[in-house]
């Protein structure tokens, strides 16, 4: 039973149930990506799994079945560098400087890592990390509400209903008015053509009433179809 779960004979029991182990965390992962609007969600974040555990499989397969005297983790190591690239192309800045989508290659990049872990048979490492990115990235996004330099934000999805339109609304948040403090773009959730989806960071000016008044204010801003908080 221990060779099974971590070592011993790579048999195609040991391989499917590294697989599905791959699957399960990632897809926890991807779910609250996914459920936050993220560019990269459910789907990626499952394949990058999946891709960087069969890298692992690789490596142990080459030493114990065809006997090669390599290093079992020289594939790995290369997808530690190579998801850099899917990760930075989720990288975007946006007005004044503001970085977005940081959060989104992070966590491409430690997909990868549980998914080398979990190829390895280091299932408790694997387990504690998608535990722990799952509550950095979830549970721990309340607490960024307390803002940057000790002022209120909130965070609000927009949809604009007209897509040629969205450099003007965004001139328009990150004026004065609303002094935008970040922005990401994302998929329309109604799923209508020639929508796009806009996640902003907003500063208020204080709790209360003041968040439903700057809700309502956005609301009522031009190509601006609907305004909700998100969390």
């Amino acid at each position: 039973m221990y060779d099974f779960f971590f070592g011993g004979e790579l048999s195609v029991a040991t391989v499917l149930f590294r697989f599905f182990i791959a699957f399960l965390l990632s897809g926890i992962i991807g779910f609250e990506r996914s459920r936050h609007g993220r560019p990269a969600g459910l789907r990626t974040h499952i394949i990058v799994c999946l891709g960087s555990t069969m890298t692992a499989l690789i490596g142990q397969y080459t030493c114990m079945v065809l006997g090669f005297s390599s290093d079992p983790m020289r594939v790995s190591a290369q997808v530690i560098s190579g998801i850099g690239f899917i990760g930075a192309g989720t990288i975007l800045i946006r007005g004044r400087g503001h970085v977005t989508g940081l959060t989104t290659a992070a966590g491409l990049w430690t997909t990868a890592c549980i998914g080398i872990a979990t190829g390895l048979g280091f299932y408790s490492g694997a387990v504690i990390c998608a535990v722990i990115f799952f509550l950095a990235a979830g549970a721990l996004t309340r607490i960024e509400t307390i803002g940057k330099n000790g002022k209120n934000i909130i965070r609000v999805y927009l949809e604009c209903d007209d897509a040629a339109a969205t450099n003007a609304v965004l001139d328009i948040l990150t004026g004065d008015e609303y002094g935008l403090y970040g922005v990401e773009i994302t998929q329309p959730r109604t799923g209508i053509s020639n929508h796009l989806g806009i996640e902003a960071i907003m500063p208020i000016p204080n709790k209360g009433d003041n968040k439903k008044d700057l809700v309502n204010s956005l609301a009522r801003v031009e190509h601006i179809l609907f305004a909700v908080e998100t969390v």
